[in-house]
């Protein structure tokens, strides 16, 4: 077996990035990813002038702050670079239509509030021809990399059984805008694992969903999810999630299993334990004919913020040309928005009575 690799492919030549958004997963995963791929960014705006002050003080690379909207359009106006857009999901549609014609830019997850939403963001990205991705990101985790070189390779066989659950104690207070919302768990956390099964195993043929609240956090709206994805007669997948588990860390649990007729994957997803310190991740392998059984794949990152790399290394690809296609384009997020969709109705309609 050849060295597995853990790595997107970069740009050749990066463009300059311009960030839309100075909030959490900007300064804890975007700028930190961004570093890490040692990619430009021309500057970052952010309505709250304080937090683009403290990342551009976090993060000395930032090159400038800008002060109001009509400032930065300027930069997009005579330079080429691609927008990084990080803000709520219900005022991206917003911002997209002020952006010029022909743009390049990355979206953050999720597109839209819901499918009438993420329907007219999609227009939007057609009707000015916009170079249009949304950050899932989750599938360029370096174990996900590794997994996917694993499966293509064909190692693990005929994969028919994908299973991820989430056993943690997960503080939603991080995030406050979360607890006006009616959609909180598929929408905000288990779309990430949607989108990562249909980026290994395409769509399925039919979707089962319960989204439930916890007796301990009522004023959110459903904080655990049973989500059962059918492929074929052989391939399902399930995500089991519960966001309410305080009782320690000893019976904890996040994780990524794959298992095919040859060969399976075990992969920690460290970020959600003990959040937002993390552990580590893990990666497991075996591989049935080499009879070595089950070992440990050393990683060289995890989710946050390594696997933000992978998106915008995409885009910027997709833009010069690098590659002929976008993997996660608006298009295919679309996809995923629509099984997100399918599962709510799935949780509010389905079910024996």
């Amino acid at each position: 077996m050849e060295r597995i690799k853990q790595k997107p492919e970069l740009p050749k030549n990066p463009l300059p990035i311009v960030v839309i958004g100075a909030g959490g997963i900007v300064t804890d995963a975007h700028l930190p990813a961004y570093e890490i791929a040692e990619f430009p960014v021309l500057g970052i705006y952010d309505l709250e002038v304080e937090k683009t002050q403290k990342a551009k003080g976090n993060y000395p690379f930032v090159q400038r702050i800008y002060n109001d909207f009509d400032e930065l359009s300027k930069d997009l106006d005579t330079n080429d670079v691609v927008v990084d857009l990080a803000i709520p999901a219900g005022e991206i549609f917003g911002i997209l239509e002020r952006l010029p014609d022909g743009v390049t830019v990355l979206i953050q997850k999720p597109m839209g509030e819901n499918l009438e939403e993420a329907q007219r963001i999609l227009n939007i990205c057609r009707e000015k021809k916009l170079k249009s991705g949304v950050n899932f990101q989750l599938r360029y985790a370096p174990y996900c990399i590794a997994a996917r070189q694993l499966i293509n390779e064909g190692w693990l066989g005929d994969i028919y059984d994908y299973e991820i659950k989430v056993c943690v104690y997960t503080p939603w207070h991080l995030w406050d805008f979360l607890f006006d919302l009616p959609r909180v768990e598929i929408l905000y956390h288990s779309i990430h694992y949607i989108d990562l099964i249909r980026s290994f195993a395409g769509n399925p043929v039919k979707i089962y969903a319960s989204s439930v609240k916890h007796p301990k956090m009522k004023e959110l709206s459903s904080t655990r999810s049973t989500i059962v994805m059918d492929f074929d007669d052989c391939v399902q997948a399930r995500i089991l999630t519960n966001h309410g588990h305080d009782f320690g860390g000893k019976h904890q649990e996040s994780y990524f299993k794959i298992e095919g007729t040859k060969g399976a994957i075990k992969i920690t997803i460290g970020v959600s334990l003990d959040y937002p310190k993390g552990i580590p991740p893990r990666f497991e392998y075996i591989i049935n004919r080499d009879g070595k059984g089950w070992r440990k794949l050393t990683l060289t990152g995890g989710w946050f913020p390594h696997a933000f790399v992978g998106p915008m290394a995409g885009i910027q690809r997709f833009h010069s040309g690098e590659d002929k296609v976008l993997l996660h384009d608006t298009e295919d997020a679309f996809e995923t928005m629509k099984w997100v969709e399918k599962a709510y109705k799935s949780s509010e309609s389905g079910g024996v009575k």
